[in-house]
């Protein structure tokens, strides 16, 4: 979990969740061609594919030699390789040079036009590999993809169905789709079954809804969350200027018990805020006894 102090009393009382083990670069390696291979087949017509089916058929006749069955399953392996050999995807350790550069350039904020002010930024730093984030609105996506740069697994939540699948193709993109999941939710009426250690919110993407919704929503978020977890409610810049506006600080009267700390200098009241959960009172009667 995040490595600050609320986590390490957290993680003692045993109350945040077990992370997911996170993928070796084999596996991403892997996913990586996965990717690209269904990339190419949804961008080919079918007589194409067809002629590659074909070819594959052909080859694999020459080399058998009568020494196996030819299965579905072996031509569509060997499609796969024909295509990559057109790609010319790399191999593994040509990716994995590759991928540690590309790695790294995105770890820092401003690879995603961040600025290192910026109050998700020292968060990032703490994160630890598997920790689960929620990002609400896809106007954070930027600062959702930088997360998941650090190894999290990051769920961004948005309305809107065209927004979702334009960040899910920019995680393509940067070869973050492996810990990146983009979902289309009605906020308000349902939720996915998760307990995230940071949670960062576009207040945008919560404009449209009526008070009540907005109190509901964050109050579900706020009981999912672990003691000594984060919500960053992120500044007006990180929001699409074409929908309504909903200033930050309409949402802090939602964190009254949170430790809430604004940013510093004359634009502090706009720079959104950060709040974290306490400890339980169960919890800290419970240390205070020890």
């Amino acid at each position: 979990m995040l490595t600050s102090l609320p986590f390490e009393r957290a993680r003692a009382t045993g109350m945040i969740p077990v992370r997911r083990t996170p993928r070796s670069l084999k596996q991403e390696y892997q996913e990586f061609i996965l990717q690209r291979l269904e990339e190419y087949k949804n961008t080919v017509p079918r007589t194409e594919l067809l002629k590659i089916g074909d070819e594959a058929v052909r080859e694999l006749q020459a080399s058998a030699q009568d020494q196996y069955l030819l299965t579905e399953v072996l031509l569509l392996e060997h499609v796969d390789r024909i295509i990559a050999r057109r790609l010319r995807l790399p191999s593994f350790p040509r990716w994995r040079q590759k991928h540690r550069a590309l790695r790294e350039a995105q770890r820092a904020p401003t690879h995603w036009g961040l600025d290192r002010g910026h109050p998700i930024v020292p968060w990032a730093a703490r994160l630890e590999p598997g920790d689960v984030i929620v990002v609400l609105g896809a106007a954070a996506l930027g600062e959702a993809l930088f997360l998941a740069a650090h190894d999290a697994e990051v769920f961004l939540l948005d309305q809107d169905l065209g927004a979702v699948e334009a960040a899910e193709g920019r995680a393509v993109a940067e070869q973050l789709a492996g810990g990146f999941q983009a979902l289309v939710i009605n906020f308000g009426s349902w939720f996915p079954d998760l307990a995230p250690s940071l949670v960062a919110i576009a207040p945008g993407c919560l404009a449209a809804l009526r008070a009540k919704q907005r109190s509901s929503l964050i109050s579900d978020l706020q009981v999912r969350t672990p003691s000594g977890g984060v919500h960053v409610i992120l500044p007006p810049a990180a929001e699409n200027r074409e929908v309504i506006p909903l200033a930050p600080e309409a949402l802090q009267t939602l964190y009254r018990g949170w430790q809430v700390q604004r940013g510093n200098g004359r634009r502090s009241k706009r720079s959104g805020f950060t709040a974290i959960k306490p400890p339980r009172q169960a919890d800290t009667a419970l240390r205070a006894s020890e």
